[in-house]
C-alpha cells in the first residue's frame, strides 16, 4: 500500500467515525455507556475471530516465533484497556454534550499524538507535520466555537478521552509492526467487551428492551466503525506515522459536524465553518509528498 492509498483509507476511516457520533448519541438516550461500549465491542470481536484465525494459520506457516505472538497479545490487551477508558468517557460526555463538541474535543488527539509518538516510537515529527498539526488545532477550536464558556461535564470527559485516544494512536502503529491487524483488534475488543460488561453489570441497569432500541447503533458501531476501521487503521499505519495520520482522522470532526445539521438540527457558527476549512487544508498540507522515509531519531 502507498502513502497515498493509506491516507485515503484513513480518511474513509474519518468519515464512518463521523457518522458514528450520531449513532452513539441516539444510544445513550437508551441505554448506559457501558452496556453499549460491552455490545458493540463484543460484535465487533466475534466478526473479527474468523479473520484472526485465518491470519493464525498463515502466521504458523510462515514459522513466525512464539514470543513475538505473545508481545501482540500484550499489546492488544494493553490497547483494549486504554480504548475502554477513552470509549467510556466520549459515550459518558455525550450524555450532556453535543455531537458537534464532542467531535471538535476528541479531534484535540491531533495536537497530542506527535508528542506521544516521538516519546514512545522515537518518530520526530517534521517541520510540515507540526504545521498540519498547528492548524488542526486552530481549525478543531474554531470548529467548536472558540470558547470555552459552554463547557460541560461531558466536555471535561471528551478532553481527558482526547489524550487517550491519542495514546491508542500510537499503540495501534506499534501493533502494525506485527502485521496481524484483525488478531489485534479482536483481541483488543475482546478487552474492551469484557471490562465493559463488568462495569456494566455492576453499575448500570441492564434493561434488556432498552438494548433492542439500540440495535442500528451496535450495528454500525460495532461491524463498521470498529471492526472494520480500526482493523484497515491498523493496516494503514505501517505506511504513514502516527502523527500524520493523526491529522487526517481529524477530520471526523468536520463529517460528524455536517451530519449534525442535516439529522440533529445543530447549527455551526460561521467561524465553525471557518474552522473546518482549516482542518481540510491541514489534511492538504500533511498530505505533501514526502522527501524522507520513516526513520528513527
Amino acid at each position: 500500500m502507498t502513502r497515498a492509498r493509506a491516507n485515503l483509507v484513513l480518511l474513509s476511516c474519518a468519515l464512518v467515525w463521523g457518522l458514528a457520533f450520531l449513532f452513539q448519541k441516539q444510544a445513550m438516550g437508551h441505554v448506559g455507556p457501558f452496556l453499549f461500549i460491552a455490545s458493540r465491542s463484543l460484535l465487533a470481536s466475534l466478526a473479527l475471530w474468523p479473520l484472526a484465525w485465518r491470519e493464525k494459520r498463515k502466521a504458523e506457516a510462515s514459522g513466525n516465533a512464539a514470543g513475538r505472538r505473545q508481545g501482540l497479545v500484550r499489546l492488544s490487551m494493553i490497547s483494549g484497556v486504554v480504548f475502554f477508558a477513552a470509549a467510556a468517557l466520549q459515550q459518558a460526555g455525550l450524555i450532556t454534550t453535543t455531537v458537534t463538541n464532542s467531535s471538535f474535543l476528541t479531534a484535540l488527539y491531533v495536537v497530542i499524538t506527535p508528542f506521544l509518538t516521538w516519546l514512545i516510537m522515537r518518530q520526530k515529527p517534521g517541520p510540515v507535520v507540526w504545521m498540519a498539526v498547528v492548524l488542526s488545532f486552530v481549525g478543531t477550536w474554531l470548529l467548536g466555537g472558540g470558547s470555552l464558556s459552554a463547557f460541560t461535564i461531558g466536555d471535561v470527559y471528551m478532553t481527558i478521552g482526547a489524550v487517550l485516544w491519542a495514546l491508542h494512536v500510537v499503540l495501534v502503529a506499534l501493533a502494525a509492526q506485527h502485521e496481524r491487524a484483525a488478531t489485534f483488534s479482536a483481541i483488543q475488543f475482546a478487552t474492551v467487551t469484557a471490562l465493559a460488561a463488568l462495569m456494566a453489570v455492576s453499575m448500570e441497569p441492564l434493561n434488556w428492551s432498552a438494548l433492542g432500541l439500540t440495535v442500528p447503533a451496535i450495528l454500525y458501531c460495532g461491524l463498521i466503525s470498529s471492526a472494520v476501521t480500526f482493523t484497515v487503521l491498523a493496516i494503514a499505519l505501517r505506511h504513514t506515522r502516527p502523527s500524520e495520520a493523526a491529522v487526517i482522522l481529524s477530520t471526523e470532526s468536520i463529517f460528524a459536524a455536517v451530519a449534525a445539521y442535516f439529522w440533529l438540527g445543530e447549527r455551526l457558527p460561521h467561524i465553525g465553518w471557518v474552522g473546518a476549512g482549516i482542518i481540510f487544508v491541514a489534511t492538504l498540507v500533511v498530505n505533501l509528498p514526502s522527501r524522507t522515509k520513516l526513520s528513527q531519531t
